[in-house]
């Protein structure tokens, strides 16, 4: 259950939220004197929160808890049901293959890289890819596209479309009936308008913005990708209490992973790059630290190998570590002329 149930004043809902305690379950494990420091409120209301807490946990009943028992599964259904899922294509055919197909659906991708690398390329073309219709081998689901920085371009994903559509069409073999019925529903502006955009300018709106996502999923149907560009920008600029910040990234992540299996839709966190000082020398790293690495169920890292681009596939459950090339075009993101390779495994 969300905050928002608690019979409090807007205000300290507000000062929960911006915190990190998002639901009565992080609530429950906090002390009173912890929970007054966090929101900088005295020591009573702290305890009248947790008191209302307790109250409203207990209303929930035995029922709750019986139902959470009935939404499980066997190992069997669900490998049954990860195969008949469809991934979201990078649009390089070796980026693809290091992630088994594509982008997963039901998981939270990371995707991380210096400036200028094509971060934000790659999560416009995966806002157009999920589009593809069924029938012609994609998802033929909407895009939520959440931007922290203002990088998202309306002319580039334009042009990325007008290319995954001519790209498509050329691919397919169609009677002429199809080919007429397919042309009127694959039009850029088909596709745009399927791209769902919101602009986030703190931390605030984007905590906010994450919490409703759920209401707007129910409403919004056929959502198939989450892409938030990036997911770092507000939290490196306006934290200083790094604690603080890492329990409110830790439930933003909880938050979206359960998205993405409710909805079974992708998750795609785009990251930016810090400098980590190892051993006397400096190496560059994925920002928010070592703790967030274990928010997402994939990490990609984008980097230049001279002057081609490779994806490293860093981190999966499923799959071994490897590297491929791809290029940024005019076209959107392409499989580069060399073949990915597999790196060797200790």
């Amino acid at each position: 259950m969300e905050v928002s149930v608690l019979p409090i004043s807007s205000n300290r809902k507000e000062k929960l939220i911006s915190a990190g305690y998002t639901t009565l379950a992080s609530l429950t494990t906090v002390s009173p004197s912890q929970l007054a420091r966090d929101l900088k409120i005295p020591l009573q209301e702290a305890l009248d929160i947790l008191k209302f807490t307790l109250k409203s946990c207990g209303a929930e009943g035995l029922e709750g808890k019986h139902a959470a028992l009935k939404g499980s599964q066997t190992a069997w259904e669900m490998l049954s049901d990860e195969q008949i899922l469809r991934h979201i294509s990078t649009g390089s055919e070796d980026f693809d293959s290091i992630l088994g197909g594509g982008i997963h659906c039901k998981e939270v991708t990371e995707v991380g890289g210096v400036p200028g690398i094509g971060k934000t390329q790659l999560g416009i073309q995966l806002a157009v890819n999920v589009q593809i219709p069924v029938a012609y081998g994609g998802l033929g689901g909407k895009a939520i596209y959440i931007d922290t920085e203002g990088s998202f371009m309306p002319e580039r994903a334009f042009q990325i479309a007008e290319a995954c559509i001519e790209d498509t069409l050329a691919n397919c073999v169609f009677h002429r009936k199809d080919f007429e019925d397919c042309q009127e529903r694959m039009h850029p502006n088909s596709f745009l308008a399927n791209i769902i955009y919101f602009r986030i300018c703190s931390y605030t709106e984007q905590i906010a913005v994450i919490n409703f996502l759920d209401k707007f999923l129910e409403e919004q149907k056929n959502v198939k990708i989450v892409i938030i560009d990036s997911i770092t920008f507000h939290f490196r600029q306006d934290f200083e209490d790094m604690a603080l910040r890492t329990r409110v990234l830790g439930g933003m992540s909880l938050k979206l992973m359960k998205l993405a299996k409710k909805f079974c839709l992708a998750v795609v966190l785009l990251n930016q790059v810090t400098t980590k000082c190892t051993e006397g020398t400096f190496q560059l790293t994925l920002a928010l630290g070592d703790t967030w690495s274990h928010a997402c169920t994939n990490r990609i890292i984008l980097y230049w190998n001279g002057n081609d681009r490779h994806a490293y596939l860093d981190k999966s459950p499923a799959l071994p570590s490897a590297s491929a090339p791809f290029l940024v075009t005019c076209k959107g993101i392409r499989t580069a002329l060399s073949h990915y390779k597999r790196i060797k495994m200790m």
